[in-house]
């Protein structure tokens, strides 16, 4: 801003200083400054730390297969609509009786048997037929409506879970990289010790200095593979987040609150996006059943025809009613019906084996994450404050020397393992609360009522 004021100053000569005088210049630099204040505090906003809610909500905005199924279920409702219709009525144009023989071949009022005829034919299928064709259609966009709750469960899941997944990476080269500082000190003291000890000019390694340079080379083998893991895991999360791989992630969630643990998933078997498309498709499939049913009734038609003849014959009047005739109901219609009754079957007792599995599995996760949290909690409690003394008693004997470096390392190592092994349980307590947070929708009533408007519509006008 200095080198700007110091540049308008200069001399320009009289029309620009009479086009720039200081209130001018005192003035653009404050709206500058506004600006940059108001673009530096929008990337901030942008760049802040992403927390589990705000990549589970950027996910499901982002996503297109959640916009395919409502367009899916959109498609349904309209040839729901246009299905609950009659045909349309068919015009028809003829030429009846035309000679083609004799001295009057090709007129068309020689003959008295030649008419120019116009018709109109109509279909009328049965009103149960109609609605049945119509309920079809819209047991479809239930299916659609279902099969989008079922994705939108897994995309909160899986984003929650590649959120929790880059977090312990995180973790993993954060504890990595402290502990490689950590033996770089170490391995500096061990060089030291060993020149101290060493004659004048000699240059021989000791067990010590070894032990050292080999817990720094190890730290530094592991933490290039955890980078490299952190790399997969930030672009993992931006996959289905859509935001930059370098936005900070914000604080974790507590992974105790789930509203399953206290009544168990029974009272909730219902309101699973598995069932619930499971449900969805046998609706479906029962809709299709009773269309069967409703075609073993033919459909009529009717057929009113006006046949002009030149003035000096009559005019004439037809009225024709059709009707297909179903000559072998019993190895077609009936066949027909049964295929379709033994699908309902079918999609019924999978239905069933699946909330069975549903149920096992769900109370199999509970059981889970309840171990989780009581393994995590031993941790905290006693595992890692033991390791942690361990530590600090060896280190205090190697200074007082009554141990070996060797020892020192070997009580880092054993803490670190205890550190990743830490890392690794609340990991996995968090795949299995993430499944359990986003197994049901968010508003399952709000969906439950969407599917039933879809599978048992009110007839409209």
């Amino acid at each position: 801003m200095q080198a700007f004021q110091t540049g308008m100053s200069k001399p320009a000569g009289p029309v620009v200083r009479a086009i720039a005088p200081n209130h001018f210049v005192n003035t653009t630099a404050l709206l500058i400054a506004l600006c940059l204040g108001v673009a530096s505090h929008a990337q901030a906003s942008d760049n802040g730390p992403l927390d589990l809610s705000m990549a589970v909500q950027a996910a499901l905005a982002r996503s297109q297969s959640l916009s395919a199924q409502d367009a899916a279920a959109r498609s349904a409702r309209e040839a729901a609509v246009a299905a609950g219709q009659r045909p349309d009525p068919v015009l028809r144009f003829s030429l009846n009786s035309l000679p083609i023989e004799g001295d009057n071949r090709f007129s068309t009022s020689a003959e008295p048997m030649t008419s120019k005829a116009v018709s109109l034919m109509q279909t009328f299928p049965a009103e149960g037929k109609r609605q049945a064709r119509s309920q079809r259609f819209e047991r479809e966009a239930g299916v659609a409506l279902a099969t989008r709750a079922l994705r939108a469960a897994n995309l909160r899941r899986d984003t929650a879970i590649a959120w929790f997944e880059r977090q312990a990476q995180e973790q993993r080269v954060s504890l990595l990289r402290a502990q490689l500082n950590e033996n770089r000190l170490q391995l500096q003291a061990a060089e030291a010790a060993t020149r101290s000890a060493l004659p004048a000019g000699a240059n021989s390694p000791s067990v010590d200095w070894l032990n050292a340079r080999d817990a720094v080379a190890q730290a530094q083998q592991a933490l290039l593979g955890a980078e490299a893991g952190l790399v997969n895991a930030r672009q993992a999360l931006a996959r289905w987040t859509g935001e930059s791989p370098d936005r900070p992630l914000g604080d974790a969630p507590a992974l105790t609150p789930l509203a399953l643990s206290a009544t168990g998933f029974a009272p909730h078997l219902q309101q699973h996006p598995d069932l619930a498309l499971a449900s969805a498709r046998l609706a479906a499939a029962d809709a299709d059943a009773e269309l069967a049913r409703q075609d073993r009734q033919p459909d009529w038609s009717g057929e009113l025809m006006f046949s002009h003849r030149r003035p000096r014959f009559d005019n004439m009047v037809s009225l024709a009613v059709s009707v297909p005739l179903q000559w072998d109901r019993a190895q077609r219609q009936d066949r027909v019906l049964a295929a379709r009754l033994a699908r309902v079957d079918e999609l019924q007792a999978e239905r069933e084996e699946r909330a069975r599995e549903a149920l096992t599995e769900t109370e199999r996760w509970l059981a889970a994450w309840r171990a989780g949290l009581e393994q995590m909690a031993l941790i905290d409690s006693e595992r890692l404050p033991w390791a942690r003394q361990r530590v600090d008693l060896a280190q205090a004997a190697y200074r007082g020397g009554n141990a070996r470096l060797g020892d020192v390392l070997n009580a880092r190592r054993m803490a670190l393992a205890l550190e990743m092994e830490r890392i690794e349980l609340r990991l996995s307590t968090a795949r299995l609360w993430a499944r359990l947070e986003y197994l049901l929708p968010d508003d399952a009533s709000r969906l439950a009522a969407a599917i039933d408007s879809a599978l048992n519509p009110t007839e409209t006008d």
